[in-house]
């Protein structure tokens, strides 16, 4: 059973930092490829970034040179650090995972696992 689990949500203020992971019980997680999703009120849930086994990875334009993806393979889990934060980027952040693709993709219909999310809020 694959388990995506979210931590390190909260509340701060604009130009704030943030890091977020996700934690998964993947047993074959060297063979997958992550990504990070966000979702806000009425709003469709866009791609943030992702990251395939051989450490690629893929950014919306919104958030590059502000986020950094990163993935630890001995702790099976996925770091997203989040700097010089803005309001716009208060969403519920979702964790994803599916087969290894080469190009991590950014769109949601691309994933198969998801997890529960955590809130991530700024302030202006």
């Amino acid at each position: 059973q694959v388990e995506l689990v979210e931590s390190g949500g909260g509340s701060v203020q604009a130009g704030g930092s943030l890091t977020i992971s996700c934690r998964t019980t993947i047993v074959t997680w060297r063979l997958y490829t992550m990504a990070w999703f966000r979702q806000a009120p009425g709003k469709e849930r866009e791609g943030v970034a992702a990251i395939a086994p051989d450490y690629t990875t893929a950014y919306d334009d919104s958030v590059k040179g502000r986020f950094t993806l990163s993935r630890d393979d001995g702790k099976t889990t996925m770091y997203l650090q989040m700097n010089n934060l803005k309001p716009e980027d208060s969403a519920m952040y979702y964790c994803a995972a599916r087969n290894w693709l080469t190009e991590p993709p950014l769109h949601p219909d691309d994933y198969n696992y998801w997890g529960q999310g955590t809130q991530v809020t700024v302030s202006s």
